[in-house]
């Protein structure tokens, strides 16, 4: 099992528990006792549980997002084919609003060398295109979350409100055709709405595994996107769903 894919069996597992023992850990994931010391030190340090001897009890509330530099490193091929097909979307000369999120940011990637307008609404995003010449950058204001960096609060919706864009790439921590896209972050959800209302087409982009999942904080209905990009694992009930709502499903 590589270390990211047992990071987060380990997180999810501890998240799940609230507190799991070392030996449990081992026999969960198929690797040494003393493999399993080094991760949760690394989890630790991340913020996503407190080690105590013998096991490690979680520091994450059930339901709640693990930290994004865990959530960076988890995924990362999936995300970079999701982030070429969002790229393969956009023409040139366009303007974008840049949700945050570690997909998003594979997304501000992706356009680095494309001659487009791009509004990011993360720190994280911002400092990938800072350095691109071709992209004429729009840096919102707002307080910035700590560690998520993603930009929130009413500087953030004004700077929307503002203005008009072409397209706007959303992330999302839960997306179903029952309840729309969804978020764990109330703060995170109005800039999200904001967003969405300042463009003329929405590209919901996100993988499989948050499909069939429902955060706290609502969104918008399903019926407010008109593209959803994800992987191939996607299930094919909701995928299904979605398309019936009116939203073209690229899976890659």
């Amino acid at each position: 099992m590589a270390s990211t894919d047992r990071l987060r069996q380990i997180t999810e597992a501890v998240q799940e528990a609230g507190r799991i023992g070392v030996a449990e850990l081992a026999a969960l994931t198929g690797a040494s006792e003393m493999t399993i010391r080094r991760d949760l030190e690394v989890l630790a340090d991340q913020g996503v549980l407190e080690r105590y001897r013998g096991g490690a009890r979680s520091l994450l509330l059930r339901g709640e997002e693990p930290p994004f530099a865990l959530r960076a490193q988890d995924g990362v091929d999936v995300k970079r084919r999701i982030a070429a097909e969002v790229a393969g979307l956009i023409a040139d000369g366009e303007s974008v609003v840049l949700d945050s999120g570690t997909t998003c940011l594979e997304v501000a990637r992706a356009l680095e060398h494309r001659r487009l307008t791009v509004a990011p609404l993360s720190l994280h995003a911002v400092n990938a295109l800072s350095g691109a010449l071709k992209v004429t950058l729009l840096v919102p204001g707002g307080h910035p979350r700590p560690g998520e960096l993603a930009l929130t609060g009413p500087l953030t919706q004004a700077s929307l409100a503002a203005l008009r864009f072409d397209t706007a790439v959303i992330g999302c921590c839960g997306l179903t055709a029952a309840d729309g896209l969804t978020a764990y972050d109330l703060d995170d959800a109005a800039v999200k709405r904001a967003a969405i209302a300042s463009a003329r087409r929405v590209i919901a982009v996100t993988e499989s595994a948050k499909l069939s999942r429902t955060a706290l904080a609502f969104v918008a209905p399903a019926s407010a996107l008109h593209a959803l990009v994800t992987d191939e694992a996607a299930p094919e009930d909701e995928t299904g769903a979605l398309t019936a709502a009116g939203v073209t499903v690229r899976k890659v």
